[in-house]
Parts: C-alpha cells; sequence; structure tokens
C-alpha cells in the first residue's frame, strides 16, 4: 500500500467555512522533473511510501489525497508589509493542499500539519503575478529550510520540488529562468494578516470562529479559557512562540527579509523564503532583501519587528475585546521580553553545545558572546564551531591568523564566561563534522555557486550534497529533531 498507517487525512480548514479561503484549480505544467524529495519529512505524515509516479501525481499534478481537501484553496488575508497595511493580500501563488495528523513518536503529539504550495498558479490574489515559482526561487528555500532546520529553528519543511518546464521572466533574476513548484510542510497556515483581515472588515463572527480553530487546533491548552480573557489569553500564548523564533534568528546568524504580518503565524514557525541570508560576520545593519533600502528588516532590528507585528495582531484581537476584560496594558510586551531573553539564554548555549547555567549565568554568556562577534571580524558560524562543547580543541587546528581573531577585552570576557560551562554531549566531538576546519554555513556565495552548474549544465551535484552537509551537520550538533 502506497499510504502507511501513519497517514491520517484530517482536512480541518474546511469548519472555517467559506470566508477564509476560495477554491482554485492548479496550474498544469508541461514538465515534471522531481528535483528534491524530502522523505524525512514525508514520513511524519505517512507518506514516504509513495511510489515516483504517486509522488509526481499528488505534488506536481495535485489530484487530491485520499479522504483530504477535495479542492485546494487560496487562503484569504491582509497584512501589514514594511510597515504599510496592504487590504489587497492572500495566496497569489499558492495554496492549502491538504491537512494530516502527525505520526505520534517519543515526546512528541500528533500536531496537524499542513501541506501548502509555491509556484501553483494563479488564483484570484495574484494580481498582475503569473502565479509561478522560479527554479532558482525553489532551490534557495530547500537550502533555507534544510540549514534553518539544522539550526534548530523552528521552520517549514521544503517537502517537494519539482521544475516545471516552463520560462519565466523576472525583474530580479537574469531571463528567461527555469520554473518549478514547490510543496511545503508547515504547522499551521494561519497567518497574523487573516485575524487583520476580519478586523478590517469588522466580521465578529468569523473572528469568533478563526480563533476557536486556532484554539482546539494549536493551543489547546486554552480551552477552557472564558471567552471574555480568551483574545488576550491567546495573544500571549502566540507571543510566548513568536518571541523564541526571533531569538533563534539572532542565534542563528538568519535575516528572513520580509517579516510582513502576512509571513508570520501562529504557531511560530518560520516560512516562505524569498530574499534570505545568513550573516558572514555580526552586523544589525545587515539586510537581506535588495529593495529593503532603509534596513526595515535588517538583522538587528528583527526582534522589533517580530514584535510590531505582535502588537498588529493585538490591535486585530481587539475585535473582541469586551468592555469588562480590557487588554492588560503592556503585558504582550513583558512577556515577549522575557520569552526572547529566555529563547537566546537557550539558543546560544544549544549552538556552543554546553549545558545551561541558569538565566544569570547563561545570560552573561550569550551577552558575552554576542558582544565578541559584533566587535570581531570573525565569521558567525565559525565562533559557534570553534568553540562548540566549551573548548577550543587540537583538532581544530587554528593557524596564527584563526588565533589572532581570538584575543583582546571583548574575547576575554565571552572566554571567562564560557569557562564553567561542561559540553552538553560528550561524544558530539567525536563527528567526523568536528575534524573540518570551517562549519557547514550557507552563505549567499555559496548558494550562488551551487545555482551556477544547475543553470548551466543541469548539475545538481553541488545541490544534492549540500543537503547531505547540511544534514550531517545537523546530526552532529543536534538531538534527535522534535520539530
Amino acid at each position: 500500500m502506497p499510504f502507511s498507517d501513519a497517514y491520517r487525512p484530517a482536512p480541518r480548514w474546511l469548519d472555517l467555512g467559506n470566508d477564509l479561503a476560495d477554491p482554485v484549480a492548479p496550474a498544469t505544467f508541461p514538465s515534471h522533473v522531481l528535483r528534491f524529495r524530502n522523505d524525512r519529512a514525508a514520513a511524519r505524515v505517512g507518506l514516504e511510501r509513495l511510489t515516483p509516479e504517486e509522488w509526481e501525481s499528488h505534488f506536481a499534478q495535485f489530484a487530491p489525497l485520499p479522504e483530504n481537501l477535495a479542492a485546494p484553496l487560496a487562503l484569504r488575508y491582509h497584512g501589514h508589509q514594511f510597515g504599510s497595511y496592504n487590504p489587497d493580500l492572500g495566496d497569489g501563488r499558492g495554496f492549502l493542499f491538504a491537512q494530516l495528523k502527525e505520526r505520534e513518536g517519543a515526546g512528541r503529539k500528533a500536531r496537524l500539519l499542513d501541506l501548502g504550495t509555491k509556484g501553483s498558479g494563479r488564483t484570484p490574489w495574484s494580481r498582475s503575478g503569473d502565479g509561478r515559482l522560479t527554479l532558482k526561487g525553489g532551490v534557495r528555500e530547500a537550502l533555507a529550510t534544510e540549514q534553518l532546520e539544522a539550526l534548530g529553528v523552528v521552520t517549514s519543511k521544503t517537502f517537494s520540488l519539482f521544475e516545471t518546464g516552463e520560462e519565466l521572466l523576472r525583474g530580479d533574476e537574469p531571463s528567461p529562468t527555469r520554473s518549478s513548484v514547490m510543496v511545503r510542510l508547515s504547522h499551521s497556515h494561519v497567518r497574523f494578516g487573516m485575524f487583520q483581515r476580519l478586523a478590517y472588515l469588522r466580521e465578529h463572527d468569523e473572528m469568533r470562529r478563526l480563533l476557536a480553530y486556532s484554539v482546539k487546533h494549536y493551543f489547546p491548552e486554552l480551552a477552557d479559557e472564558p471567552n471574555a480573557t480568551l483574545p488576550h489569553a491567546f495573544l500571549l500564548a502566540v507571543t510566548a512562540r513568536a518571541a523564541p523564533l526571533a531569538a533563534s534568528y539572532m542565534v542563528a546568524g538568519f535575516v528572513h527579509g520580509v517579516l510582513n504580518t502576512d509571513n508570520m503565524n501562529i504557531t511560530g514557525e518560520s516560512f516562505d523564503y524569498g530574499p534570505w541570508r545568513f550573516l558572514p560576520q555580526c552586523d544589525p545593519s545587515f539586510t537581506a532583501a535588495y529593495f529593503d533600502h532603509s534596513g526595515f528588516y535588517a538583522y538587528g532590528r528583527q526582534p522589533g519587528a517580530i514584535l510590531w507585528n505582535l502588537g498588529r495582531l493585538r490591535d486585530a484581537l481587539r475585535l473582541l475585546e469586551v468592555a469588562s476584560s480590557p487588554f492588560p496594558e503592556g503585558a504582550m510586551e513583558k512577556a515577549y521580553e522575557a520569552a526572547f531573553s529566555a529563547g537566546l539564554q537557550q539558543g546560544t548555549t544549544a549552538r556552543l553545545g554546553v549545558v545551561s547555567r541558569g538565566p544569570l549565568l547563561d545570560e552573561a554568556l550569550a551577552d558575552t558572546c554576542f558582544g565578541f562577534l559584533a566587535d570581531s571580524s570573525v565569521g558567525f558560524a565559525q565562533l559557534f564551531f570553534d568553540w562548540y562543547g566549551g573548548v577550543a580543541r587540537p583538532t581544530r587546528a587554528f593557524d596564527g591568523v584563526a588565533k589572532a581573531q581570538y584575543r583582546g577585552e571583548a574575547f576575554d570576557a565571552f572566554a571567562q564566561c564560557l569557562e564553567g560551562y561542561a559540553p552538553a554531549r560528550a561524544d558530539a566531538l567525536d563527528d567526523p563534522y568536528f575534524a573540518r576546519k570551517t562549519p557547514c554555513d550557507m552563505l549567499i556565495e555559496e548558494v550562488e555557486a551551487i545555482w551556477a552548474p544547475i543553470d548551466q549544465r543541469d548539475d545538481w551535484s553541488l545541490f544534492e550534497a549540500k543537503i547531505e552537509e547540511i544534514r550531517a551537520f545537523g546530526r552532529a550538533v543536534r538531538e534527535p529533531a522534535t520539530y
């Protein structure tokens, strides 16, 4: 049987009625050439046994999965884009294709997960767009999600990528350029912008329905919350997930590039990677999007941007606010600050591969670590690689240049904080990954180097090797993924 016992269809979006999505037809493509298949992710939802023909049928031609959504749904939402409100948004080149319950595992509950698309054709929200995705865009997203997963960032998974045989015209790539259609596995497609749209339209009943859906499937701990206080309790629950996401971006040295409210979802999962970048060195002003001339979503501004987005979610939820239970002033900001600080500490100790010594010492370690990174020219990823486990090991074979980088007052403060920390995994350094001199990174120069042979010779060897390298990196530095 192509579907394992772990395949559990759960098209729960249909419970929301017809106001939040539009049924659409997928595009018909000239060809379907599989370029990436994520069987690791497929096993989480019981789809790893699909034959190549079945995989193509479902994830390139979009034949419905059994007992799932009969037709794809283009979701409706609004959003703030670079601070300006846009009421003309919605899924313009993607749709919700299926919903499934996750395979249960050790310490893991069976969550509701979504399969969504990118590049699957025009929808009522495409405006002047063609509804397509470039092949380079698909390759870039696969590389981003794999690297972020290895770094411990809660992220969507690139599930499938097919090249589709069309030539696309783009202003930000040499054109014509090759086309693709991608499927991603996500934990919720409920965006901040969906609540914003309902608030904009003053749709009280639909807002209550969306809130109830969100609580039932993503925040069951709020099930007994009184109706009067539920909107604010929900806001704080979303904040408790969004703040650690912001912290994880900082620890990963990652710049999303387009942190609009329509690119934020309620489960605190990162998704939708367009102009992303990883830092070469620590630089708060570093931007990812070539069109972000003001540095609106620069690396150092991301925590503030996500907090601002939460404020816009709060504005939307005020549609359900009642006079007897007003939203407490400053409660969301205070919760965000605490959760962000905790996330930064946890992320820093995890990336350094050391055991926590408690909030006060961990905070000092994070402060001195990022203080040294900002004060030096050491590569962002190189520092965490060189000091993984809390010590500089002989296997790193520092040369004179490397040793010279780890000097100065800022480094001394970091080294002094790190000195009392024990390795989190005593056997981790035995992994062949740590015999290297440089870390597994994903700077833009390497992305371009991976793309060049694909573009010029249809040579996928560098891409395939990089995926394997990233996964080996993830195995070396992290416990088995909990997604």
